[in-house]
């Protein structure tokens, strides 16, 4: 069935264009953005791997009885290969060493931005609406996910270079009434907003979905969004007559019973117009009443003329290979070199039964020119453990993220107070959190406009364009000290700082104020 995109056609999207998006999102983008996404999270390919092609054992050599997926940054020497000059003495595959120092980085830095909760707070004049919107933010924000939405936003972002939410409002004008008037009380229009509020959905969607249709003279500007992936349905899948037949003649064969069938989803979202699909079905559609695109991108470092920002990960794939790679050679180096070997002489009148090696054995002869000497062992390699540590260095400098961000110490602290040595130690992961936060800072600006502007479109809580202006308050990632906390807030409160502000900034609930 042909796809009926006319409704799209000021945005100049039509089925061939469509299908060209795709085509190039399948055949450049998906590969690369999977590729981020297994070095972050190096799954492994269990029991069977051995005999199957896959991404993660794309040589069909995997040396246990699992592959990783950072194994395909190995050399040839190091997968494992079922060929004589890639075995060693013993007849067995090289010994291969995984360590993962990428994905710990990454997850340090999504918890130095959104380890601890923002504050969505309105810049408007008016106290009292202040109040309201703030309150009706926290609530569509909650029901959303709430902080583990940003946490799933950043670790997204920081693996692919990119995520965007989008605002799912159906729900909202499926039960939306008559707009408020004025002899409902104050307090009725409110919780009807929260109510409302809780009614969006503001969804996530990862970069593998996502086929943006970009402005050919602006890269900024989207002119349409298509959600396309796969989708494992209910519906009930009968095996073929080949399936049936090879089934029978092997017992336990794949694919012999029944399953689940597979389809393709497909949506296309424009300012004006919204359709989605299924295998080219078309099962629902409606008019966009936000009047403008519901997608907030955001980069997670921003990247001069790109759609596409800058990944935490993708920089350190090199270096996590050459690191795996050292670390893979030395386990070889250790398990040849790790025995002890001893070279006797003048000790035959013992016999071969009488020389016995083990903890505490002594050996006794008359032959004084008899001697006993060892060899072997795991020797001393100082270039080789050099060379390890520098590549560790190397991963700190490029990611920003050092081991004393999990708590590992070994810079050298000096005289300095605890919390002055944190952050001259962590001032590389710090500034980098520092740069993140203005990106998916805006983009948590964006959405909360337009969740306001979907409350006024339907109706249920009037807001102007400056009444939709927030920003974005975040908390310190490092401990601070508590006498100093409190000794900064009565100083803000001195200077006239309004003590709610005050107590929200220390942790504390904010009175009662007939809000929330």
């Amino acid at each position: 069935m042909a796809l009926d995109l006319s409704p799209f056609a000021d945005t100049g999207l039509d089925a061939a264009l469509l299908e060209a998006l795709s085509d190039e999102h399948e055949r450049a983008t998906l590969p690369e953005l999977r590729r981020l996404w297994a070095y972050f999270r190096n799954s492994a390919t269990l029991a069977g791997c051995r005999g199957t092609r896959s991404a993660a054992c794309p040589e069909n050599a995997c040396a246990r009885e699992y592959c990783l997926a950072q194994e395909r940054g190995l050399p040839r020497r190091l997968r494992g290969q079922r060929t004589d000059h890639l075995r060693d003495d013993r007849g067995s595959e090289r010994e291969v060493v995984i360590e993962n120092d990428i994905a710990w980085r990454v997850e340090a830095l999504v918890d130095f931005v959104f380890g601890k909760p923002a504050r969505i707070l309105s810049t408007t004049g008016d106290e009292t609406r202040r109040a309201e919107i703030e309150a009706i933010l926290d609530s569509a924000w909650e029901a959303s996910g709430g902080a583990a939405l940003f946490q799933d936003f950043g670790l997204l972002g920081g693996v692919y270079g990119f995520a965007d939410l989008v605002l799912r409002d159906a729900a909202l004008w499926e039960r939306a009434g008559a707009p408020a008037v004025s002899r409902t009380t104050a307090r009725a229009s409110l919780d009807r907003a929260l109510a409302a509020a809780r009614l969006l959905r503001i969804e996530l969607v990862e970069p593998p979905r996502a086929i943006p249709l970009l402005d050919g003279g602006d890269y900024r500007r989207i002119l349409a969004y298509i959600i396309r992936a796969p989708i494992v349905t209910n519906d009930i899948e009968r095996p073929g007559v080949f399936r049936r037949v090879l089934g029978s003649l092997r017992a336990g064969a794949p694919g012999t019973a029944p399953r689940r069938r597979t389809a393709t989803a497909l949506e296309v979202i424009s300012p004006r117009y919204r359709q989605v699909y299924i295998d080219n079905a078309l099962i629902d559609e409606g008019p966009n009443h936000l009047g403008e695109l519901p997608v907030v991108h955001v980069q997670n470092i921003s990247q001069p003329l790109r759609y596409e920002g800058i990944s935490d990960v993708e920089p350190l794939i090199p270096l996590q290979d050459e690191l795996n790679t050292r670390l893979s050679d030395r386990a070889h180096r250790v398990t040849l070199q790790s025995f002890n070997m001893y070279l006797v002489k003048g000790l035959d009148a013992l016999g071969p039964s009488g020389l016995r090696i083990a903890p505490g054995q002594v050996w006794m002869t008359d032959n004084p020119d008899a001697s006993v000497q060892g060899f072997g062992g795991d020797g001393h390699s100082p270039s080789e453990e050099r060379h390890i540590e520098e590549l560790r260095d190397a991963m700190d400098k490029i990611s920003g993220v050092s081991p004393v961000a999990i708590g590992v110490i070994r810079a050298k602290l000096g005289h300095l107070s605890s919390e002055n040595a944190l952050r001259i130690t962590l001032m590389g992961v710090l500034s980098k959190a520092a740069r993140k936060r203005l990106s998916y800072g805006r983009g948590i600006a964006q959405m909360s406009r337009l969740i306001l502007k979907a409350l006024d479109a339907a109706g249920v809580y009037r807001t102007t364009e400056a009444e939709r202006s927030v920003r974005i308050e975040w908390s310190d990632p490092l401990p601070v000290d508590e006498r100093a906390r409190l000794t900064a807030a009565q100083l803000k409160r001195d200077l006239g700082v309004p003590q709610e502000q005050v107590l929200a900034e220390l942790g504390y609930a904010p009175r009662d104020s007939g809000i929330v």
